[in-house]
Parts: C-alpha cells; sequence; structure tokens
C-alpha cells in the first residue's frame, strides 16, 4: 500500500457504515440508538454523572447530549437528580429498566469488538488503539493546526 492514502475519507466511510449497522440492529433489538445505549452502558459504570462528563466521554456537545437524555428520560431509562453538593448541577442516573436495558446491550457491545478486532493480531490491535487514541486526543491540532487550537475554545 502506498504511504499515503485518504485515511479521512476511509474513516469518515468506516464510521458511517458502522454506526448505520449498529443502530439498525440496536433501534431493532432494543429501540435504542448506538449513541443512546453508549450512555446507558457510561452511566452503568459510573452512575449519576452530570451531562458535561457524559458529553466529554463521548465526545459530544452537552446541547446534542440533553435531547438524548430527553429521550431515555420519556422512555424512563434514565432520570434528572439534583447533585446533594451542588444544587446548580443536574446528575443523570439510571432507572432499573435503564440498569436492565444496559445490561441487555453489554453482551451485544462486547461481541461488535471482538467482531472489530477479530481478524488482527495482537500486536496489530495495540496499533490501532494507538492511532484511535491518537486521534482522539490530537484531533483539534490534527485539523486545525497548533496555532488554532487556543481560538477553538473561544
Amino acid at each position: 500500500m502506498p504511504r499515503s492514502f485518504r485515511v479521512f475519507h476511509l474513516l469518515q466511510v468506516a464510521h458511517s457504515a458502522l454506526f448505520r449497522a449498529a443502530d439498525k440492529r440496536s433501534r431493532r433489538m432494543a429501540g435504542l440508538t448506538t449513541t443512546q445505549i453508549a450512555i446507558l452502558l457510561i452511566l452503568r459504570k459510573s452512575d449519576g454523572l452530570p451531562i458535561s462528563a457524559l458529553a466529554a466521554q463521548l465526545a459530544m456537545g452537552k446541547s446534542s447530549l440533553t435531547g438524548l437524555i430527553d429521550r431515555l428520560a420519556d422512555k424512563r431509562l434514565v432520570e434528572r437528580r439534583p447533585c446533594p453538593r451542588d444544587a446548580r448541577v443536574t446528575l443523570i442516573r439510571l432507572t432499573e429498566a435503564g440498569r436492565a436495558a444496559a445490561a441487555t446491550a453489554l453482551p451485544d457491545t462486547r461481541r461488535h469488538n471482538a467482531a472489530l478486532l477479530e481478524p488482527f493480531s495482537d500486536d496489530e490491535r495495540a496499533v490501532i488503539r494507538r492511532f484511535l487514541q491518537h486521534l482522539t486526543d490530537n484531533a483539534e491540532t490534527i485539523i486545525n493546526g497548533p496555532d488554532d487550537e487556543d481560538s477553538a475554545h473561544d
């Protein structure tokens, strides 16, 4: 393979194909999107998070996440509760139904992760992990350059 290839394009196409297939399955199986399932799984590990913490873990804007939380609350899978230490903060907590939905989704998620990595050796998996972590940690600088990083927060 040539040293340079259209990695940005391939990432976009792979992301779209993967999440389209995953959303189709998760809507059919659980009536939820993959992002809604991700929220439930995050709360399963760390219940009672503010929206800002969920948004950071999902690399989403708080305004986009608010609509997802609203839909999960409408389905009675999560609830909003005031933070006992700071009344200005609202915590998102799983309901019993949400905990059950997360437990049901977890084996599927584990199977998807295993299937994604199955054709790769342990060394290749380490490179994939490093590459994806590099993207997560450096996306702003990769796209905007080191000089524009401060202006992205304005």
